[in-house]
């Protein structure tokens, strides 16, 4: 197997504070891009904090691309790294709000996308939850991508081994007072990334 080099973006993100928050993704990433890595994990919800909702409601949600996405793409493609990109997303067609990572590959395009599924109830009803699970190529790899409390129950990794991947990515939002993170990902047999922000 090819030696992958990876950042896992360990960031502090300003609660609401979009535009600061996402100075702080941008830097962190064209730093790692230039530590020589070759994929980089942002952690779930770093553009606005995981308790958001109650500080600047859902009304910014677009669908994506967003004017910064595309300019964050165009940034990726010029650093030649791929990015594991979590960023809520509206849904054009239906109006529903989810907490998905992107994909982005090296040349900027998207490769693909994955909404959570094991969506945590009160603090995260703002989020309808995904309904697929399919590992997102990502050569020469299989990538199952999960977010958070998708890996807290085997079932989801599983899937994703049976249709092929070779490894999980999974991001990740703690808090400060929530203790060790449960995690049923080594059942399914695959090698993981896990990011965790304290």
């Amino acid at each position: 197997m090819p030696c992958l080099r990876l950042a896992l973006l360990h960031v502090a993100p300003t609660l609401g504070a979009l535009e600061a928050n996402r100075r702080l993704i941008e830097t962190a990433v064209t730093t790692a891009a230039r530590c020589g890595v070759q994929w980089i994990v942002t952690p779930e919800l770093w553009l606005c904090g995981y308790q958001f909702v109650e500080t600047i409601g859902t009304a910014w949600i677009v669908p994506p691309p967003d004017p910064w996405m595309t300019r964050f793409c165009q940034l990726v493609a010029s650093l030649r790294v791929t990015v594991f990109l979590s960023h809520p997303e509206r849904d054009a067609q239906t109006g529903k709000l989810y907490n998905t990572v992107f994909v982005i590959a090296a040349d900027g395009t998207l490769l693909g996308r994955h909404r959570k599924i094991n969506v945590v109830p009160i603090v995260e009803a703002w989020s309808s939850p995904g309904t697929e699970a399919a590992p997102i190529a990502v050569p020469p790899w299989q990538v199952g991508v999960l977010i958070c409390a998708d890996a807290y129950t085997p079932d989801i990794a599983q899937h994703l081994r049976a249709q092929g991947a070779q490894f999980l990515v999974s991001a990740t939002a703690m808090l400060p007072a929530a203790g060790p993170a449960r995690t049923a990902i080594p059942a399914s047999g695959l090698r993981s990334l896990t990011l965790r922000r304290r």
